[in-house]
């Protein structure tokens, strides 16, 4: 293992975003934080530092705990990285996947009568 990487290519190694050409996208959108501050994605990253990510709709912090050069198995990415997200935050998800039926697509029109019943009898419980 080495001591240094590049901080695309962690977030890659470690299964955060899915190829690296979408982490380095996100670091150049300044969506990769470290130390509260944006990075490029040629920032090396180092053991023990605090990675956040923000993707819709939170922010998702991660420790360092381990650096690799190539991909690793999803089973092992436990040892390279520790999720460190706020309960609250992650509370805030699950509400948010939970009430996504009530938001209607664009151009559907008005919910019927029926709906709009079944929307306040949830809204009310």
């Amino acid at each position: 293992m080495t001591e240094e990487v590049r901080v695309d290519k962690w977030l890659w190694v470690v299964r955060i975003f899915k190829t690296r050409s979408e982490s380095t996208e996100a670091c150049k959108k300044g969506h990769v934080l470290i130390d509260k501050l944006p990075v490029k994605p040629s920032r090396m990253l180092r053991m023990g530092h605090i990675v956040q990510v923000k993707k819709s709709p939170i922010e998702r912090s991660y420790k360092v705990l381990g650096i690799s050069e190539k991909r690793i198995s999803a089973k092992l990415t436990e040892e390279f990285v520790m999720d460190i997200t706020p309960s609250e935050t992650l509370e805030l998800l699950e509400i948010q996947k939970n009430m996504h039926w009530i938001m209607r697509k664009k151009g559907t029109g008005r919910p019927t009568k029926k709906e709009r019943r079944d929307i306040d009898d949830f809204l009310k419980s």
